[in-house]
């Protein structure tokens, strides 16, 4: 299928030929995304990234040589020189989430579970490659529940946390709070009493004020200084 100038470049990354040639399928046959290569491992991911320059790339996390997790963090990782880097979707399992947030740390702009239908995948693509964060609520919430501890570590200092309070309006922090409980932009807006175009507003407020590339790292930013209320 002939795709326009404006397509998608997705990369797609997994050790599983079956998983790649399934999501290579999917992909291609959206009018707005180009399937550019696959990478069966993190060394190969890397080296197809930085070679073909995809928008998009689909990590497994799971992967022999070099894992998902260090492969994002090469490639968009808050080391990396490149003023461009691609988004990094990361598809995964609850049985691997311990992961989760390590990869999500390392620059992976969302995740998405392996069993999403193909109707939520190609739209998780289109949220990243929009420079949007995908982080699903539920989710959201559930990671929040098993790493509240670990989201926090021991060495943050509230001058960190003041630093985030100084920077922002009260109603900022608020839109921050509520963000990083995992809720949606609809959500907030219904908890908020606004529209969630406003909400929309706010958030990249927020983002632009903390110096964050997207809502994953306003979660982690969050949960890190003790502004949620599941880690205060």
């Amino acid at each position: 299928m002939s795709t326009a100038p404006d397509s998608i470049r997705v990369l797609v990354c997994d050790d599983q030929a079956l998983v790649r040639t399934g999501y290579a399928t999917i992909f291609s046959s959206q009018p707005d995304m180009e399937v550019v290569g696959e990478a069966s491992n993190g060394h190969e991911a890397v080296a197809s990234s930085r070679l073909l320059n995809p928008d998009v790339v689909v990590m497994d996390i799971r992967m022999p040589l070099l894992d998902g997790i260090q492969a994002t963090r090469h490639l968009a990782g808050p080391d990396v020189k490149d003023t461009t880097p691609p988004r990094i979707l990361v598809v995964t399992t609850f049985n691997v989430d311990a992961y989760v947030y390590d990869a999500l740390r390392a620059g992976a702009s969302g995740f998405l579970l392996k069993d999403a239908p193909p109707t939520e995948l190609v739209n998780a693509i289109r949220t990243v490659a929009r420079g949007e964060a995908l982080l699903a609520p539920a989710v959201t919430r559930h990671l929040i529940g098993h790493f509240a501890g670990h989201l926090r570590p021991a060495g943050t200092t509230d001058a960190a946390r003041n630093d985030v309070v100084r920077a922002l309006t009260p109603r900022e922090l608020e839109v921050l709070q509520h963000i990083a409980e995992g809720l949606s932009n609809r959500e907030i807006a219904t908890m908020m009493y606004i529209t969630p175009e406003t909400v929309k507003t706010y958030v990249s407020r927020i983002l632009a004020k903390l110096g964050l590339r997207d809502r994953v790292q306003a979660v982690v930013l969050a949960h890190r200084t003790g502004l949620s209320s599941g880690t205060a």
